[in-house]
């Protein structure tokens, strides 16, 4: 089981990291919120890790926070729940507005998410309400309005991290090109605008 690793960030494109750590490099997939968390290539970071093993395939997930792991870990406990649907629910909202759902019973904004049916939505409220106890309280993404333009390769990378993540290419599209606005700096804070447009 490997359950930690510290090296030096290599590459970094949501939701995909490669870390060095020693001479050996390490991919891990991130949740988006773990992500902006990631400083640039060139740094040494510190990951929480949980290894899934199955006959198919070996993957690595990383956590910049125990809680987000822990969290992880028990959402792909709940039946219909694998890593990658556990990881676009941690993508897609806040391990706070994760916990206000269950206990506002929501499952409105639980279905918004992808791979995320009703029948999914309504057994995570029921199985997960006794376990949100420990959950850490995040800040929410940036806010802001949408606009008609943004840098060409911004967009693109913004929307191949949603695409991975399992939302519709032209969903992705979409929303990308909803909340876009010129003072957009970088793919990360767009990708926070889409996600806090998805939620609202």
């Amino acid at each position: 089981m490997i359950g930690r690793l510290q090296g030096k960030v290599v590459e970094k494109q949501a939701p995909d990291l490669l870390i060095d750590v020693q001479g050996v490099g390490y991919e891990v997939l991130v949740s988006l919120n773990t992500f902006f968390d990631i400083p640039e290539a060139g740094a040494v970071v510190t990951l929480h890790t949980h290894f899934v093993v199955r006959e198919d395939v070996q993957q690595l997930y990383g956590f910049t926070k125990l809680s987000e792991r822990s969290l992880f870990r028990n959402l792909i406990k709940v039946n219909g729940v694998g890593p990658k649907m556990a990881l676009a629910i941690l993508s897609g909202m806040s391990a706070n507005d994760f916990a206000i759902c269950v206990n506002n019973n929501d499952t409105a904004t639980l279905v918004k998410l992808p791979g995320v049916g009703k029948k999914t939505a309504e057994r995570l409220l029921i199985e997960m309400r006794d376990k949100i106890g420990d959950i850490d309280t995040t800040a929410s993404g940036a806010s802001g309005n949408g606009s008609l333009s943004v840098q060409s390769d911004l967009a693109k990378e913004a929307e191949s991290a949603l695409i991975a993540l399992g939302y519709k290419p032209t969903d992705a599209a979409k929303i990308i090109n909803r909340v876009a606005d010129e003072s957009v700096t970088d793919a990360g804070q767009l990708i926070r605008l889409a996600l806090k447009s998805m939620n609202a």
